[in-house]
């Protein structure tokens, strides 16, 4: 009877310690929850995107998640172009000088429309990319930032 009790109070108080790395950093599912908005200051530069990619940043970047998948994780962002129209948007990675060590930056890059085109509502000019990294990439990996012309965001684990 005693070893009962003594089993039952070690296991109550086993289980209520797992209330705390709930939110522990330890915890790989808080790893890059949500993300902050800051002007644009991470980095500035000319960098090596891509050879000859003449596509413009995104005016605003206005949300970034980070949501894990088995294998690593997907790093999906909305941006904010100033009229509607824009089109072939991607996540660039940025290869700079200015870059520190376990910051990965991407560049969200698109096409403006080839002809004049009206403004409408915000959730009309939303654009939302995504693309994936592997676990190898994220190691040593500690902030994401996805940046546009005037805002970007940064998710820290």
């Amino acid at each position: 009877m005693r070893i009962n009790l003594l089993a039952a109070l070690a296991l109550t108080i086993a289980v209520g310690a797992c209330g705390a790395a709930r939110e522990s950093r330890l915890n790989p599912l808080n790893w890059f929850g949500g993300s902050q908005a800051q002007e644009t200051t991470v980095v500035r530069g000319t960098g090596v995107v891509r050879p000859a990619d003449p596509r413009p940043l995104v005016d605003q970047v206005i949300d970034m998640r980070v949501e894990q998948t088995p294998g690593g994780a997907i790093i999906r962002a909305t941006g904010l172009p100033p009229t509607q129209g824009f089109w072939d948007a991607e996540l660039v990675p940025f290869e700079g000088e200015g870059v520190d060590e376990g910051v990965l930056v991407f560049d969200f890059r698109l096409i403006p429309p080839p002809y004049r085109a009206r403004v409408g509502t915000q959730p009309s000019r939303e654009i939302v990319v995504a693309t994936t990294l592997t676990n190898n990439e994220l190691d040593g990996i500690a902030r994401i930032v996805v940046r546009g012309a005037r805002t970007e965001r940064v998710s820290r684990r």
